[in-house]
Formats: structure tokens, sequence, C-alpha cells
């Protein structure tokens, strides 16, 4: 039997700041899919992203259990990139050199999308089948003018949720019929932290650091904020680097505005008359359609289509609130949730199938 007739086995893990997505696909149909949610106050014990290592391969192989999926029936493991040195595009074989990184990353690097590659290598190697991470978030394609700041010491660096940004520009691509290539595109991913991108030439050419950088709030993350109010609370002797920066990437947000990060919970305050809930949920809808407007300049006219992915682009309120602000501009496609998962198996499924090559980290 050929490559390419093969049906292949993958294992998909793609570690979120709320959830941990775990599946298995034959080729690119799921088998099973399932999202572990994971509650505020579970993640919260952990003071540092590698300390949730063992919770959530825990997590992995109690589904794995329960769908009776025995690891010898796997082809290959395939975990969500994290936060490496800047790469390109593509399929990367996990290795020792990645793993060093990952399990020992410096503050700014400290990312739950980390734990896929060190979760995908432990189950994959005692049975000897590839580990692999597909698009990480560190995968940068800014042109020059894109990486300049105000000061020479700090450069804009290409952090997002690629996976996503990616795969909603190639569903925007067939629904447009047209080649991804020859598209003008901004794509917002808008989960517990909000990626805003502008596509040029199937290029990301320029996205706000989603991190810790520039952008709307999100359910967790604090966005843009005046530098001036920064620096204050940095050295007001209430918090430590490790607390503030705590505090901006996992604790802001409708989580410090509101007390949770669900939307739902928000959507169901304000169908109750919580006009303080809508005034926050509608800042974060006014701040996602300002950043919008930003990356369409960079592409220099009206962009063939704005897409908008993610979990809470399932929002008919949110989604209604950014439309309205940004739909003179060009077609508003939606697509609720996100296809990050089969993104992971069709990056793997084609190195396996032999249409591309690993990369080497």
């Amino acid at each position: 039997m050929s490559v390419k007739a093969k049906t292949w086995r993958i294992l998909v893990i793609n570690p979120g700041s709320t959830s941990t997505k775990v599946g298995v696909f034959a080729n690119d149909q799921p088998v099973c899919v399932e999202t572990i949610a994971h509650a505020h106050t579970e993640i919260a014990r952990f003071p540092r992203i590698p300390d949730q290592y063992a919770f959530r391969r825990d997590a992995v192989l109690s589904f794995l259990q329960q769908q009776g999926i025995a690891l010898s029936s796997l082809d290959a493991v395939v975990g969500r990139g994290g936060l490496l040195r800047p790469l390109e595009s593509g399929t990367y074989a996990v290795n020792e050199r990645m793993l060093e990184e990952l399990r020992h990353p410096v503050k700014e690097r400290d990312h739950v999308t980390n734990l896929g590659a060190l979760i995908a290598d432990e189950i994959a190697r005692p049975t000897g089948i590839p580990a692999s991470i597909v698009d990480p978030v560190c995968v940068d394609e800014f042109e020059p003018l894109a990486r300049i700041s105000g000061l020479p010491q700090i450069e804009r660096r290409s952090l997002s949720h690629v996976l996503s940004l990616k795969s909603a520009a190639r569903r925007a691509a067939q629904e447009l019929q047209r080649p991804y290539g020859d598209l003008k595109l901004v794509v917002a991913h808008l989960g517990g932290g909000i990626s805003v991108s502008a596509h040029l030439n199937g290029r990301i050419i320029d996205v706000n650091q989603a991190l810790d950088g520039t952008g709307p709030f999100s359910p967790e993350r604090v966005g843009g904020l005046p530098t001036g109010d920064v620096l204050r609370l940095a050295f007001s002797g209430k918090y430590t680097y490790e607390s503030l920066f705590r505090l901006f990437t996992r604790q802001g947000g409708l989580l410090a505005h509101l007390g949770t990060n669900d939307g739902r919970e928000v959507e169901r305050r304000i169908s109750q008359g919580d006009e303080h809930a809508r005034l926050i949920y509608e800042a974060m809808a006014y701040q996602i359609a300002k950043e919008i407007g930003l990356m369409a300049t960079v592409l220099r006219s009206r962009p063939d289509a704005i897409v908008l992915a993610g979990g809470l682009a399932r929002s008919a309120m949110l989604m209604g609130w950014v439309r309205s602000r940004v739909e003179w501009m060009a077609p508003v496609l939606i697509y609720p949730g996100e296809d990050e998962m089969l993104a992971m198996a069709q990056g793997v499924l084609r190195v396996l199938r032999g249409e591309e090559q690993a990369k080497e980290y």
C-alpha cells in the first residue's frame, strides 16, 4: 500500500489557556475529539506554565483510556507549537534542542503552547513514532517596517495564534474561490488571547503581539496599556516581575473586570440586565474593531475579506458589535471555533504522505 493510500492515525494535542483539546484523526477525518475544560481555579494553582505539564499530560492519557485508544495504534503525535525562536511556517520534528528550550523557557516565553511538544514527545517516544509541531506561535513573516518600535532596544515581534490565523485564511480563500497567496486579508483569532493579523501574498506581514504586547484586551490578557501607568504599577512595590507578568497575561481582560473569562457567562449577565458587563464586553469588541482597522492600513487598501475565527466567534452579540464597525471595509466572514486541530493533523499528514519534508529546529 502506498503512503498516500494508507490511513494514518494521528493524535493531536492542543493546550490552550483555558482548555486542552485532544483528538485522534484518521488522515484528516476526526475519529474522536474532545475539549477538556480547565476551570480558572484549577489553572491558578500552578505558579508557572511548566508546572502544568503533568496535569495536562494526565488529561490527555485519560482521554485516550476513556476512548479505548491504545498508543500502539497511533502512527504520529502532533502537539501545538510553543514560544521557540523565530522560524518559518511549516511542520517541525520534535528534537532535543526544541525540548530543552521548552522545558526551561525564559520568562518572556513561558506560554501554555510550550506543553504541546513536550506531551507529544513523551507519548510518541516509547512507541518510536514521530512527534511534531505545526506552525508554532513564533512563526515570523514580518516585513522590515513591522519590526521597528520607538526604542532601538525593543523590536516588535511576531508572536500570534498563527495556526488558527493560517487555517482561517485558507478557509476564506476556499470560500472566495481564490488562491490564498493572491488575497489581502485581515484575520482575527478570538479566544483566551486575541491576534489580529494582516495577510498579503500568503504571508502574515503584521500582527499584534497577543501574549504580552499590544492589541485588544481579551478574556485573560490586558492588551495594549499606557506605558506610564504600567511603569507606575511596576515600581509601586506591590508586584514582582512574575506576579505582574501573570496579571497582564493570565489575569487581565474580562477576568480582571468581571471575574470570569467565559464569554457565555458574560452574555448571561448581560441578558439579566448587568450594564457593567455589557460595557466591558462591548469595549472588547470596540478594541477588536480598532485593531482590524489598523491592520487594514498595512495592506494599503481595503482587504478582500475580514475573517473572524476562534471560540469568541460563537458569540453573536460580540460578532454583531465588531461587524457593525468594520463591514464597510470588506465582507466579514465568521468561522466560529477554530480549525487548529484539523490544521495540525493536516500538517503532519502532508509529511507522512511525502508531500512535504519535516523541518528541523
